[in-house]
């Protein structure tokens, strides 16, 4: 029985947080939005950030506003870690623990997709699609709230439904990034 406040949310909130789930992991999940997005694309993405670092998966983004902000003030209120790749020399939104600079303006694109084991697409403009084409050319797997509807990118109807899926998917990944026991550890 899960111990998660959640309760009778539905069957992937249950599967999520059961007792089951892994107690620590490293795995990568970006988050992709719009730096301009509607109340519902900001709430979306504040649960999705918040059901990332419930996971114990570290969140990756663009590092802007909109979605990219709301994704990282969910996971930081879960005590998640946060990871800003911006496209510019600036500091990105206030909920980030890393920044990495680029300068690169939309290049930078490719580093977010990149970075992924796993890739959450929040509605979106044209910057959110560029990222869905890179991550899907590197053969990451890629969900959809409300994004564009492309065959390869597996629509989800709710957060948890996106995050289950993304967390799975991303701990089936070659490269997903097992912890290790401790200093002395291979």
């Amino acid at each position: 029985m899960s111990t998660h406040k959640g309760k009778g949310k539905g069957v992937f909130y249950d599967r999520l947080f059961s007792q089951t789930a892994y107690t620590q992991s490293m795995g990568q999940i970006a988050v992709i939005g719009a730096a301009d997005a509607t109340p519902e694309e900001y709430d979306a993405g504040q649960e999705v950030g918040r059901l990332v670092a419930k996971n114990h998966e570290t969140l990756v983004c663009g590092g802007l506003y909109g979605v990219m902000e709301a994704a990282c003030k969910g996971a930081k209120e879960h005590d998640g870690m946060t990871i800003g790749i911006v496209p510019d020399t600036g500091n990105g939104n206030p909920y980030l623990d890393v920044v990495i600079r680029t300068g690169l303006g939309h290049a930078r694109n490719v580093l977010v997709a990149q970075s992924a084991d796993a890739v959450i697409a929040i509605g979106g403009s044209f910057g959110t699609l560029s990222e869905i084409a890179i991550a899907l050319k590197m053969k990451q797997p890629v969900f959809g709230l409300k994004s564009w509807d492309i065959r390869e990118v597996i629509q989800c109807a709710t957060p948890e439904e996106a995050v289950f899926m993304a967390v799975r998917a991303a701990r089936q990944s070659p490269v997903y990034r097992i912890p290790r026991a401790g200093r002395g550890s291979p």
